[in-house]
């Protein structure tokens, strides 16, 4: 019942912003301004903005899984989490719409006091000490603002202008205690070429300290890694240029915290992805790109110092075929490089679209985390869900893929208001982790607009059996895990009662609070004293041992009167007769 509620609120919240979303449609026909060698957000969008519904976040539980919506924005996900508390996470979409947990559970909008407006594209990362970052295009577009927080994204310190330039920027920062501790690290499309600009004093001052002519399509990207024994030595940088169809990646290396950079390879992995769409990558009328994703292996493994690399490219290759996720890695610094590795698994890959990837390196465990758009459940191929994996042995193997959309959507939006065509509908999305688990966050059309969604990776299902309990004196709910997407860890459990206006509940756990092994449950002894006759709520949080990730789950127990007692005695014959 509860959860028909949540899907009446927010059917009703959704029409709002679809009216909103189709009165635009005039304006999205009449103003197509395209550039194909550009990745923006459409101007058109800054001409007649859509005056998004902002609405609270709401958890969307489906299947005993859940998906965490943030509300509507315009695509473009970009998270981070803070290394020092696992349960903060940041999460930043286009244009503008911040959004900010403490918890891991409950989210919170916020926004930096720009100055001036800005223009999207937002990336986000966190440094050693805790300290948020968080970019974004403006001028219209003439460069990047970072805005730095202290307390992950509630209040702001200071916005800074960090580079210039005129497309697709990105942003990295060191999260080691190495002698580079703390420096961030901007890249963007610039005039010449790309610029690469870094802060030494967390974000209050930039400079631009190389110019590299390898950059022209977007997609330049940053990464920090170790070089041998010294934490945070490597900074990578992999331009994105050569032919729409046919991209070169060129990837340097800088060995003193981006002051000098040197050149250790250019190749040529990807094509299209897609079909050519005037002159855009397009998977069923949604433009896309075959961006260099890389991350390096900062942990103390066997693979540290890896440097990753993660892009989509059709598979046959060409014009029209479908694409695929693959992976390379690199062992001296991007120089030479590993055969590629499908990601996406299952029977028949080449038979659907798999693309938009993002990926992470876990700085603790090493383990390389991808996720990425994927139709293999719709057999039309028009429709896609979020799918994830991880490689825990160095990008060598990945894990059976999961799904972790709770709920598929339709490729081509044209309810959205993303607007061209191909149609804009959000360029990249983002995945981040901390340690134990990743935390995912994407653009969703499921309800026909840019909803902003994040969800945990691996993961747990929850129900509380049963649903609603009747209790005299004492009696047992359970809370269920009865499947995982590749959790394998500790899933730990603690129940609440509603405060009653009298007497007491006392919640215990007869077996144990914690299971390790799935499916399974844990018991829950409700007990009650002397409480009035009437519903309350059991609330049921379960998590990781780190606190994510985190679910809750409530029951309904009614109190009602003890049964009168029963005669425990046997009448002789005599006393019959």
């Amino acid at each position: 019942m509860k959860l028909q509620l949540l899907s009446t609120k927010l059917l009703a919240l959704i029409n709002i912003v679809l009216v909103i979303s189709l009165c635009t449609s005039d304006v999205i026909g009449q103003v197509q301004q395209d550039d194909p060698n550009l990745d923006q957000v459409p101007k058109w969008y800054f001409e007649n903005p859509i005056n998004h519904t902002r609405v609270a976040s709401q958890v969307i539980t489906i299947n005993n899984y859940d998906n965490y919506f943030l509300g509507v924005d315009f695509a473009e996900g970009h998270n981070s989490v803070n290394p020092l508390e696992p349960k903060e996470f940041f999460a930043a979409f286009n244009v503008d719409g911040a959004h900010q947990t403490d918890d891991g559970h409950d989210w919170q909008r916020t926004s930096p006091p720009w100055g001036s407006s800005v223009n999207g594209d937002p990336v986000t990362a966190y440094d050693a000490d805790g300290k948020l970052y968080y970019e974004n295009m403006y001028g219209g577009v003439t460069g990047c603002k970072v805005a730095r927080s202290s307390d992950n994204g509630k209040t702001w310190d200071f916005v800074r202008v960090a580079i210039s330039g005129f497309d697709k920027n990105w942003l990295a920062a060191d999260q080691t205690d190495g002698p580079y501790s703390n420096y961030v690290y901007t890249t963007m499309t610039g005039g010449s070429g790309g610029n690469f600009a870094r802060s030494t004093d967390q974000g209050q001052t930039w400079t631009n300290t190389w110019t590299v002519s390898s950059q022209s399509l977007p997609g330049m990207m940053v990464a920090v890694g170790p070089d041998g024994d010294t934490d945070g030595g490597s900074v990578y940088v992999v331009t994105n240029g050569g032919g729409t169809f046919s991209p070169t990646y060129t990837f340097y290396e800088s060995n003193d915290g981006g002051g000098t950079f040197s050149y250790k390879s250019a190749q040529n992995f990807a094509g299209y992805v897609g079909t050519s769409v005037n002159n855009r990558h397009s998977v069923e009328n949604m433009r896309t790109r075959p961006y260099p994703f890389i991350a390096a292996d900062n942990s103390d493994g066997d693979y540290r110092g890896r440097l990753h690399l993660v892009y989509a490219s059709n598979d046959p290759p060409g014009n029209g075929n479908r694409p695929d996720i693959w992976a390379h890695y690199s062992d001296d610094g991007g120089t030479t490089w590993s055969d590629a590795k499908r990601v996406n698994s299952g029977f028949f890959p080449q038979n659907s679209h798999q693309w938009s990837p993002a990926i992470w390196c876990d700085k603790e465990t090493g383990n390389l985390y991808v996720q990425w758009m994927d139709s293999r459940n719709s057999p039309t191929n028009d429709s896609a869900a979020i799918y994830a994996t991880y490689s825990d042995d160095g990008g060598q193997t990945f894990k059976a893929n999961q799904r972790i959309s709770n709920e598929m959507m339709v490729i081509n939006c044209t309810s959205c208001g993303g607007g061209g065509t191909p149609r804009y509908q959000g360029d990249y999305s983002s995945i981040v982790s901390n340690g134990d688990v990743s935390q995912a966050a994407w653009g969703d059309f499921r309800y026909g607009n840019f909803a902003s969604f994040t969800s945990y990776f691996p993961d747990f299902a929850v129900r509380i059996y049963p649903e609603s309990k009747q209790i005299a004196y004492q009696d047992t709910v359970w809370a269920v895990v009865p499947g995982v997407k590749l959790y394998d860890n500790e899933a730990i459990f603690t129940a609440t009662m509603q405060t009653p206006p009298s007497g007491s509940f006392t919640v215990s756990y007869p077996n144990g609070e914690s299971i390790e092994s799935f499916p399974d449950s844990v018991a829950i002894l409700i007990t009650v004293d002397n409480v009035p006759l009437g519903n309350y709520t059991l609330t049921v949080k379960g998590e990781g041992p780190n606190g994510t990730p985190v679910h809750f789950r409530e029951s309904n127990v009614e109190v009602i009167p003890l049964p009168p007692p029963e005669a425990d005695f046997e009448a002789s014959e005599t006393e019959i007769c």
